[in-house]
């Protein structure tokens, strides 16, 4: 995926789409107080900070390579 910058201001965005075909995007946040990304598709956003980011790293990561999540025990 490219990032390129969104707006004016600069703040870096990619487009991607999901498996139906929804338009969805990662996008620097302009967020003064806390570094923060906006995910998801239009309409259907989250805002996350790093710690929320880091929180979802490994479930993804092991998603990525067994095609499952991880066992909850």
């Amino acid at each position: 995926m490219e990032l390129a910058p969104a707006n004016d201001r600069g703040f870096l965005k990619g487009k991607f789409k999901d498996l139906y075909g929804y338009d969805c995007s990662i996008q620097k946040s302009s967020l003064a107080t806390q570094d923060c990304i906006w995910l998801g598709c239009k309409g259907n956003r989250m805002h996350l900070t790093q710690d929320m980011a880091a929180e979802l790293i490994p479930l993804l990561q092991h998603f990525v390579e067994t095609g499952d999540l991880p066992d909850h025990r």
